[in-house]
C-alpha cells in the first residue's frame, strides 16, 4: 500500500485544495506493515535505501529466550500470543512486535528484538 505525502495533501485554511508542485520521490515511497505471525518460519528480504537489504521474519515459530537467573539462551517453541501493547488488533490477531508477550515452552516471555526489522525473536523470560 503505497501512502500519501503528507507535506503534498495539505489544504489552505480556507478550505481550499492546494496543488501538488511535485510527484512522488523514490525516498518517500512506503509498503505494507511487516507483521509477524505464528508458523513454520518463513522470511522476506527487502531492498533498502543504499542497495542493502533487510530480512524480515513472516512466519516463525521460534524464539531464543534468556533465562536471566542462569544467563543461558535457548532456541525454544513459541505456542501463543498473551499480549501485544503496541495494538490492541494485533493481540487478537497473533502479531509478533518489540514489547509483545510470548507464552513459550520455558514459560512466559518479553520480546525484545524487531522482528519485523532484525529477522529473529529474541525474548527474555519473565518472573512471576
Amino acid at each position: 500500500m503505497v501512502k500519501p505525502i503528507e507535506n503534498l495533501q495539505k489544504r489552505k485554511a480556507t478550505g481550499g485544495r492546494i496543488k501538488r508542485f511535485r510527484g512522488r520521490r523514490a525516498y518517500e515511497k512506503d509498503g505494507y506493515a511487516a507483521e509477524t505471525l505464528l508458523g513454520p518460519t518463513e522470511f522476506y528480504h527487502r531492498r533498502m535505501r543504499g542497495g542493502s537489504v533487510k530480512t524480515s521474519l513472516k512466519f516463525v515459530d521460534y524464539a531464543n529466550v534468556l533465562d536471566s537467573s542462569s544467563g543461558k539462551v535457548q532456541k525454544v517453541k513459541i505456542t501463543r500470543v498473551l499480549e501485544n501493547k503496541a495494538n490492541p488488533d494485533y493481540e487478537r490477531r497473533g502479531v509478533i512486535t518489540k514489547g509483545a508477550i510470548i507464552e513459550t515452552d520455558m514459560g512466559n516471555a518479553r520480546v525484545t528484538s524487531r522482528p519485523a526489522q532484525d529477522g529473529v525473536i529474541n525474548a527474555v523470560l519473565i518472573t512471576q
